[in-house]
């Protein structure tokens, strides 16, 4: 399986997407991305984020009938 390592959510990828990558510092900085996944039983994508705590939980989950471009990790 190939890692995600951003995905954009909404229409306008350059001028109205939300961009989400991992290691992004989120919830003013409290909290990092840990990893984005696709769940394969909703055919969604799901955003886990951790704290400092190194506690990791779902922070938001994205329907397939949203427009989202995903990058995925492309290790040479």
């Amino acid at each position: 399986m190939i890692d995600i390592r951003k995905i954009s959510v909404g229409p306008d990828y350059k001028g109205g997407a939300m961009h989400y990558i991992v290691g992004q510092k989120v919830l003013g900085g409290s909290h990092d991305i840990y990893c984005i996944k696709k769940n394969s039983s909703t055919n969604s994508l799901e955003i886990f984020i951790s704290n400092e705590k190194k506690e990791v939980t779902l922070w938001k989950e994205f329907s397939h009938t949203i427009p989202i471009s995903i990058e995925f990790n492309i290790d040479f």
